[in-house]
């Protein structure tokens, strides 16, 4: 798999107003206007999201409604069009909350903060080539708003990953991982999808 690694963000909105980022395992850097309006695993292909219409979809299921609310655990069936390739997807999400001790690397700016993991099951319903695509996921806190952190990267138990060479064909699967982030005290109920002419006004988004 080709894993979608780069700079570890990490920005407590409420207190600091700033995104601090940082490469490997430093957490020092240049402090930058924040904004809470990205996914943890958001590429530049998101600008072309969307751009062209997306293939009828196969047998797996009706597109899935933007502002569609679904419980965690429930199958959104998604178009997809990014660069050059088209196609239908299928997104299954569960959250799990994580252990403190996995934000180490990202030090003392994670201090206060729990992780949390956003599961993506994604599978091929087109039968066309999505190999090297990605989704892009955003936590959520109780109130159905941004947690007001924003943190990217990879954990030991979350690790973020494009699809497959091989997310060719009909059924072909892969999983992933978006690192999430609540300040202590709070969490991370909901997940949103929000790539998309249609879905960035109006998100997927999966609730507890």
């Amino acid at each position: 798999m080709t894993h979608a690694r780069g700079p570890l963000f990490i920005a407590a909105l409420a207190s600091a107003g700033l995104l601090l980022s940082a490469c490997g395992s430093e957490t020092g850097g240049t402090p930058t206007p924040a904004t809470d309006t990205t996914t943890a695993t958001a590429t530049s292909t998101e600008k072309t999201s969307a751009s062209k219409e997306a293939p009828p979809v196969p047998a797996g299921g009706d597109v899935t409604a933007p502002g569609s609310k679904l419980k965690v655990g429930a199958r959104a069936v998604i178009p997809v069009a990014t660069g050059d390739k088209t196609g239908t997807i299928a997104i299954t999400v569960t959250i799990e909350a994580g252990a403190k001790a996995d934000l180490a690397k990202f030090g003392d700016k994670a201090k206060h903060l729990t992780p949390f993991y956003l599961r993506a099951k994604v599978e091929n319903l087109s039968g066309t080539d999505l190999s090297f695509t990605s989704i892009g996921l955003r936590g959520l806190g109780e109130d159905g708003k941004g947690t007001g952190v924003i943190i990217s990267g990879d954990t030991p138990k979350c690790d973020s990953t494009s699809a497959p060479k091989t997310f060719k064909a009909v059924g072909e699967t892969y999983e992933t991982c978006v690192l999430s982030a609540a300040q202590d005290g709070l969490k991370v109920a909901a997940a949103e999808y929000n790539r998309g002419d249609d879905y960035v006004k109006s998100p997927v988004v999966w609730q507890s």
